[in-house]
C-alpha cells in the first residue's frame, strides 16, 4: 500500500466539540471587539470640531423670510455634527420658520448643510378679522404674521375647522360667477350646517343656501343671469339677495325691497 493511500485511510482526528466551540467563541468575541472599537472611533471622530456644522446654504423660495429670521427660528433647534445630526429633526426645525411650507435638508461635505425651502402662498385669510391664520393655495391653514401681507388684498374664508380645502374649491368656482356681477368676493362663509354665504366688495351680501357644490353654483348662475333685469328696472344696486327659495330668490335693492324671478314666497330651511 502506498503512503498516499495510508494518509487517506487515516485522517487526522477531529478537534473535540468543546475546543471547536471555544475557537468559534474567541473568533466571535474578537470580531465584536473590532466592531466596537471601530464604532467608538467613528463616534469620536464624528464629534471632532472639524466636523461641526460651519455653514448653512439656503436656497429656493425665501421671499417672506430673511437670513436673520431663519437663523433665529431654526438654529436653536439644530443639534449634532455633520455626521450625527438628525436630518428629519433639522427639517422640522426649518419648517417651524414662519411661512415655510416645506424644507429639504441635506449634508454637504465636510461641514455644511444645504436647505431648500418652499414657502406658503397665501390666497385667503382664515377665520375672524384680525386672526393670524391664512389659507394656502393647497387649502392648508397656517399661522403667519399678517403684517407680512399688508400689501396683499386677501379675501376671508370662514368655516368649520378642516373645511378650508372644500371652501377653496367652492371659491374658485364662485369667483367667475360673481365677476359677472361686477364684484369680487370679499368673504365666503360656510355654516356648521352647510349653508353658504358671500359678502362682496360692493358691500352686498348673498345667501346661497345649502346643497351640493353643483346646486349652489347653479343657483348663483341663475341669479347672476337675471340680476341685471332688476337693477336696470329700478336703477339701483342690490345690497342683499336670498337664493334659498325653491323657484327664485328674494332681492333687496338700495332703498327698495322686492321679490324676483318666480313665485319665491316659500323659503327652504337651511
Amino acid at each position: 500500500m502506498s503512503s498516499s493511500a495510508l494518509l487517506h485511510a487515516n485522517p487526522p482526528p477531529a478537534l473535540p466539540m468543546d475546543v471547536r466551540l471555544m475557537n468559534s467563541t474567541a473568533t466571535l468575541l474578537a470580531a465584536l471587539l473590532v466592531i466596537g472599537l471601530a464604532a467608538l472611533l467613528i463616534a469620536w471622530a464624528a464629534r471632532l470640531p472639524a466636523f461641526a456644522i460651519r455653514g448653512i446654504r439656503v436656497e429656493g423660495d425665501v421671499a417672506r423670510n430673511s437670513v436673520s429670521t431663519i437663523r433665529a427660528n431654526a438654529l436653536p433647534k439644530l443639534a449634532g455634527s455633520f455626521f450625527t445630526m438628525d436630518l428629519r429633526q433639522a427639517q422640522r426645525a426649518f419648517e417651524s420658520v414662519p411661512w415655510v411650507r416645506q424644507a429639504v435638508v441635506r449634508r454637504e461635505w465636510p461641514n455644511r448643510l444645504a436647505v431648500r425651502l418652499e414657502e406658503y402662498r397665501a390666497v385667503a385669510q382664515w377665520g375672524d378679522d384680525g386672526a393670524s391664520r391664512l389659507v394656502s393655495g393647497f387649502g392648508e391653514v397656517f399661522d403667519a404674521n399678517l403684517g407680512d401681507v399688508e400689501d396683499d388684498h386677501l379675501l376671508t374664508l370662514r368655516g368649520p375647522e378642516g373645511s378650508a380645502p372644500q371652501m377653496l374649491t367652492m371659491l374658485r368656482r364662485l369667483a367667475p360667477v360673481c365677476e359677472r356681477l361686477d364684484a369680487q368676493i370679499e368673504t365666503l362663509a360656510l355654516s356648521a350646517r352647510g349653508s353658504w354665504r358671500v359678502e362682496l366688495d360692493s358691500g352686498a351680501e348673498i345667501e346661497l343656501g345649502r346643497g351640493s357644490d353643483d346646486e349652489v353654483i347653479a343657483r348663483t348662475e341663475r341669479f347672476a343671469s337675471t340680476l341685471a333685469q332688476m337693477t336696470s328696472r329700478y336703477r339701483r344696486a342690490f345690497e342683499y339677495a336670498d337664493l334659498r327659495h325653491n323657484e327664485g330668490y328674494a332681492l333687496r335693492l338700495k332703498g327698495i325691497s322686492t321679490g324676483a324671478a318666480a313665485a319665491a314666497a316659500k323659503t327652504s330651511k337651511r
